[in-house]
């Protein structure tokens, strides 16, 4: 078990983009498929820490909205891939009290995997120990759009009455907490469309790890150096 006291002001919600799984896979001379299959474990081991140690909401960007240009067979192994762990998990996930939400638009691509993502909402939409908020065909940009397009479709606003409040309940969940912390596996620098509107004030965290060797020991450091940062929000300390 984790000792909780050694975390001071841990972050309530963690949003990770699992970068690395393709390279993992070819620096050991194998398929990229491999790297897919070994980065599901890590999400595992990432669930199971983020509950012992008390984080709230875990978001994971899973399948990008411009990962359908990958290569076909790539394509087609991930929504496979998705399908099987999401049929495989309902009862471990349910026995951990992990409410999952899946988060994205869901467009025909998706259509042949939606019967496994609505079942398992359904099937553990009572859990209370985490919120898994598993982005999948998401794009921040896409997300902010859609947003747009549902409150002109209603025409209940005049454009001097649009602001962040209005668009943030036309987000996808508009009441999921925004990030604390966004940790970016890999070595890239950048946030690749993710949470782009949610994501304007956390904090953020880059490592070189490729994702299926990012583990439990890895993240608890990101945790701890989350708690020694001081979060301003635009704002100046009394004392600066």
């Amino acid at each position: 078990m984790i000792d909780n006291k050694k975390f001071s002001n841990l972050p309530s919600h963690v949003a990770i983009i699992m970068d690395g799984n393709g390279r993992w896979a070819k620096l050991r001379g194998l398929n990229r498929f491999f790297g897919h299959e070994e980065g599901v474990k890590r999400v595992r081991e990432i669930v199971k820490t983020s509950i012992e140690v008390g984080v709230n909401t875990l978001t994971l960007y899973s399948f990008s909205t411009e990962n359908w240009k990958r290569p076909e067979k790539e394509v087609r192994f991930l929504l496979s891939l998705f399908k099987n762990v999401f049929q495989n998990e309902i009862n471990d996930l349910k026995d951990k009290e992990v409410r999952v939400r899946v988060l994205g638009r869901r467009d025909e691509r998706v259509e042949p995997i939606l019967k496994e993502i609505e079942l398992l909402e359904r099937e553990t939409q009572y859990g209370k120990k985490l919120d898994l908020n598993i982005a999948l065909n998401y794009g921040g940009r896409a997300e902010i759009v859609d947003a747009i397009k549902k409150i002109l479709m209603e025409k209940k606003y005049n454009p001097e009455d649009i602001n962040e409040d209005i668009i943030y309940k036309y987000l996808y969940f508009p009441n999921m907490p925004d990030p604390d912390l966004v940790i970016r596996t890999g070595g890239e620098i950048r946030i690749s469309n993710f949470l782009l509107w949610e994501i304007a004030y956390s904090e953020l965290w880059f490592t070189e790890t490729l994702w299926p060797d990012f583990g439990r020991e890895e993240y608890l450091k990101a945790l701890k150096d989350y708690g020694k940062r001081k979060r301003r929000f635009g704002k100046v300390e009394n004392n600066a």
